[in-house]
């Protein structure tokens, strides 16, 4: 390992080290099965809200809009590119994932002092997160990582360190335990999972049961849209790709702003990856970024 890479796995693995043990229950608690909010891209107050930290990203094939899963809600980029936030939600969202048209599967913890639970389970949107109502586990799961693959959900449950899957987002198989930030599942042949230890990349061949220990190189953040394009995010915001399933690795390109929060590949070419003062996309598979919200005010954990 030359020093470059050294300082990179370093660089990763302490954050890494960091995250993990910084992750803490949210007080408090609020209703999720509420059935008001207001439109997409309305703001929660009259100053527009300020993004503090971002734990997931998506686009929804209905329209193809960015969707930022945050600590103070749920937001998407309104006029002139300003972060607005989208429902009358400022909970704290963790794993999220956008499992098809408008239809989105969250975590994580209420705003504080709304009452309720600390831990929301499997909650879903049917309306592209303006209202959200629970489906399971709600005050049981905190999922940190969410990947909805093939009609199955893959989900990184933090309260126990374990993966956990649902064919219907009701009834749950416990696999693994391990201490992970972030998950991957091959689009292809999703009895492999991959998932980003301190000490690497851990693989899974058999749907997340067993995993192999953690080897290099060492990413905060993993996303897999189609079979030949896996991204992998490191500590120092080096994009990298892998063409073979994680077998080999080849760096892509820089996200700029800092610490990286979040990573989603929408498919080959187009990726998505929050830092600590923006979120970016790229539509050449790394090369260059244009930023399309701005982050900031905090780390927000």
């Amino acid at each position: 390992m030359n020093a470059a890479t050294r300082t990179r796995a370093v660089t990763t693995a302490a954050l890494l080290a960091l995250t993990l043990s910084a992750c803490s229950a949210a007080t408090g608690g609020t209703d999720t099965g509420r059935t008001g909010g207001a439109d997409p891209g309305a703001a929660a107050g009259a100053r527009t809200p300020q993004i503090r930290h971002v734990h997931a990203l998506g686009v929804d094939p209905a329209d193809q809009r960015l969707y930022a899963a945050t600590h103070d809600g749920i937001f998407t980029p309104g006029r002139g590119g300003a972060p607005e936030r989208v429902g009358d939600s400022a909970d704290d969202f963790m794993g999220f994932t956008v499992a098809g048209p408008k239809r989105f599967l969250a975590s994580g913890h209420p705003a504080p002092g709304s009452g309720g639970p600390a831990h929301h389970g499997l909650i879903e949107s049917r309306d592209a997160g303006r209202t959200w109502k629970p489906l399971s586990l709600r005050g049981e799961a905190d999922f940190h990582a969410l990947e909805h693959v093939d009609g199955t959900l893959y989900g990184y449950d933090s309260t126990g360190a374990r993966l956990r899957v649902s064919e219907d987002g009701a009834a749950w198989d416990d696999r693994a335990r391990l201490q992970a930030l972030d998950i991957a599942v091959h689009p292809g042949a999703p009895d492999t999972v991959l998932a980003t230890t301190a000490d690497g990349i851990a693989r899974s061949t058999d749907g997340g049961r067993t995993f192999a220990a953690g080897g290099e190189p060492v990413m905060a953040f993993l996303s897999w849209a189609v079979p030949g394009a896996l991204y992998g995010l490191d500590g120092s915001g080096g994009l990298h790709r892998s063409t073979d399933a994680g077998a080999t690795w080849e760096k892509a390109g820089t996200v700029p702003g800092g610490r990286p929060q979040a990573l989603t590949a929408v498919d080959a070419e187009r990726v998505l990856a929050a830092t600590g003062d923006g979120v970016y996309e790229s539509a050449d598979g790394g090369r260059s970024f244009t930023k399309r919200l701005d982050v900031g005010g905090g780390d927000g954990h």
